[in-house]
């Protein structure tokens, strides 16, 4: 008896609260489902994600760097491909792509025993997937900050493999000829790498003949006796 009491009591508040609801709630018309539609927007940020990533025109045209992405799959690639013409515009780089390229087909045949069932045999195949993004007019501080901006946050099963271009001015060969005091402050910031380094003095020449790894190398016993 308390129970049916209890689920009439529920019921008319129900009907109580939706009574006052406004109408628009409770009408169930187009207008009406169109209008509160139009009222609850996504944020841009999310609307952004649905759309296709904005890209710059090139002044020149000249390029600077072609990324190659590679994949297994198509779904990590053209994910990875997106992401990186978005991270290409809000860096300020014109960006073209991605272009499909070539697949790279590989198969292999196994036996899968020896001797009178070497006829038992299995094959495998494995498609590489390839997309390209080229990078035009782009400062290179910028691109390799792009490059590094993708390898930290590269997408797992994707590769990458990047071409990247430097310009220089036209009088380069100019800089070439440096005065005799640059000469001397690169010969000694050279002294201590490999065949460029200064031996030095006669006494120091004498010390290095003298080591226990050069007497291993040239089959000596004793070392040499320093020249008086």
């Amino acid at each position: 008896m308390d129970r049916n009491a209890d689920s009439s009591h529920f019921i008319f508040n129900r009907l109580s609260e939706t009574a006052t609801l406004p109408k628009r709630f409770l009408s169930t018309d187009a207008t009406s489902v169109a209008d509160c539609e139009h009222q609850l927007r996504r944020p841009r940020s999310l609307q952004a994600l649905h759309l296709k990533p904005l890209k710059r025109e090139a002044e020149f045209g000249i390029p600077s760097c072609d990324l190659q992405l590679r994949s297994f799959s198509i779904q990590p690639l053209e994910f990875f491909a997106d992401f990186a013409l978005r991270a290409a515009y809000y860096l300020g780089l014109p960006s073209y792509g991605p272009v499909p390229l070539p697949r790279i087909t590989e198969r292999w045949t196994v036996p899968r025993s020896h001797f009178i069932f070497k006829k038992s045999q299995e094959n495998f195949e494995r498609v590489t997937l390839r997309r390209m993004i080229q990078i035009k007019d782009g400062n290179p501080e910028t691109v390799q900050l792009w490059l590094a901006y993708l390898r930290k946050h590269q997408y797992y099963g994707v590769g990458m493999k990047a071409n990247f271009w430097e310009f220089n001015e036209t009088d380069a060969g100019h800089s070439l000829n440096l005065s005799e005091s640059q000469v001397q402050d690169l010969s000694s910031s050279w002294a201590h790498l490999g065949q460029m380094k200064d031996i030095g003095r006669r006494d120091l020449m004498e010390d290095l003949l003298n080591t226990r790894r050069v007497q291993d190398a040239a089959g000596l016993r004793q070392p040499q006796a320093p020249n008086k």
